[in-house]
Parts: structure tokens; C-alpha cells; sequence
């Protein structure tokens, strides 16, 4: 089963770049975007809603921004828009598919990048994602939980560490999360189970030549219940084109 996770930076300006037509060539079973940018009125046309796949997004109310979508090959058993917060449901960022045992998400996690008030915005869904992740530990559920979760985890993870130690997505505390959500074992990076090399990054800034030099970050993840991580068997990261500032990574599992 093919998975692929895209940080889309606006739905409509990557289908320009040609997305949909290098998705439709990797025979992806789920595929989840985030940062869609755009309500669903607005995707009436064909590339929206690619052949063969069953298509589901959720919008945020605020125009040309956030929002999170999945394809699916199979019709799920069970769509679940929202995560039943209304700040974060207002902002479309997240939406949850069932096929059998198997739950699949898009998550966009906040950005604190902007200033002060995002970044309480940020800690705060972090502090109620906790628990909701603690509590699908006790469900018996499988979990591919997709996106763009807008921290990286370790010094590996991003080429300016040093310089980067007090700004959102590298803070302290930020980590500190990720370590606690690892740390048990019910949750696992899937991406690290079978790639443990440097520079592998998903996200670069417009600034400077940051695409060019590899100043990267790697912020996408597909996170994955600890029933999965012997499932995990190929990953890679695509950058041969660029549809957004993010890069598509995709993972294959034996289910």
C-alpha cells in the first residue's frame, strides 16, 4: 500500500505545477494533502477530483487558507471531518478516513512562525493532540497519521539547527513533544524505521537559494502506530519537480 503526504501550499497553484499528473503516475492508494487553500466550490473541475480515487477535503472557513484533503483508492468505511475542536475544525486541519482496521489522517499541525498569538495557537492544539493521541493508543486501531506537522525533531532534521534553536518548528518544547510522543512506543516516525541519513528534508524556505543549497527542514511525517512498524518497507522523498515549498514523501507498506 502506497501512501503519499504533500504540504500542497495551495491545491490549485500545484495542479498548475503538474501534480495531478505525476500523482496519477505513482499508483498511490491515499493520498493526503494539507494547506489546500481553497473551499470546495472552488474545485469543481476534473484535476480536483482525479480519476479512480474517492476524494474528501475539509475546508477552513477563512478563504485561500489551511484546509486538508485525502484520496482514496477504496471507498472508506468512515469520514471524519474535524477533530471536534472548533478553532482547529474552523481551520481545516484535520480530517480522518477508515478502511476496516485501518485509520488514515491528513493533519496539518499549526505554524508559530507568524508571531506570538500563533504560536499559543500552536502550543495549545499540541497540549489537546496529546491526550487524543493517547487515547487512539487504547482503540485497537492501526494509524497512519500524515502531514505537515511544522517541527523537526532532531539536529538531523534541518540543516540550521544551531541557528534555528529559538524559532517555531525547532524550539525546545517543541521537541520535547515529539520526543514524548516517540518515547513510549506507540507512535513511530515511519520515515526514520528505514531512513537514517542526513539532508532529508521536506520543506525549504523562498528565501535566499535555500531549494538550491539544500537548506532544508523535514517537517512532513507519516506517523505511524506501533502495530505498523514492521510494515514499513520503501520511502523516498520526491524533488525531481517542485509542486509547492514542501516535497511529496511517500511510503510503502506491506498491508
Amino acid at each position: 500500500m502506497r501512501v503519499i503526504t504533500l504540504n500542497a501550499n495551495g491545491i490549485r497553484a500545484a495542479e498548475r505545477k503538474g501534480f495531478f499528473t505525476w500523482m496519477q503516475q505513482q499508483e498511490a492508494d491515499i493520498i493526503c494533502l494539507q494547506e489546500t487553500k481553497a473551499q470546495i466550490h472552488q474545485l469543481n473541475s476534473n484535476p480536483f477530483y482525479p480519476k479512480d480515487y474517492h476524494c474528501f477535503y475539509h475546508d477552513a472557513k477563512k478563504k485561500g487558507y489551511s484546509g486538508v484533503a485525502i484520496y482514496c483508492k477504496k471507498q472508506p468505511d468512515k469520514i471524519i471531518s474535524g477533530i471536534g475542536w472548533s478553532d482547529a475544525d474552523a481551520e481545516g486541519r484535520f480530517m480522518e478516513v477508515q478502511l476496516g482496521n485501518l485509520s488514515i489522517i491528513s493533519l496539518y499541525l499549526p505554524s508559530g512562525s507568524s508571531g506570538e498569538a500563533r504560536q499559543a495557537f500552536k502550543f495549545s492544539f499540541m497540549e489537546r493532540f496529546m491526550p487524543y493521541l493517547q487515547t487512539c493508543t487504547k482503540n485497537d486501531r492501526d494509524y497512519i497519521i500524515c502531514g505537515d506537522w511544522n517541527i523537526a525533531h532532531k539536529e538531523i532534521d534541518l540543516k540550521n539547527w544551531r541557528g534555528n534553536r529559538k524559532n517555531s518548528g525547532f524550539l525546545p518544547e517543541e521537541r520535547a513533544w515529539l520526543d514524548q510522543l516517540f518515547e513510549r512506543g506507540d507512535w513511530l516516525d515511519a520515515f526514520r524505521i528505514i531512513n537514517p541519513e542526513a539532508e532529508q528534508y521536506t520543506w525549504w524556505s523562498n528565501r535566499g537559494q535555500a531549494w538550491a543549497k539544500n537548506v532544508g527542514w523535514r517537517i512532513d511525517y507519516q506517523i505511524i502506530s506501533a502495530a505498523l512498524k514492521d510494515k514499513v518497507i520503501a520511502t523516498s522523498i520526491y524533488k525531481d519537480e517542485r509542486f509547492s515549498d514542501h516535497a511529496p514523501l511517500i511510503m510503502d507498506y506491506d498491508l
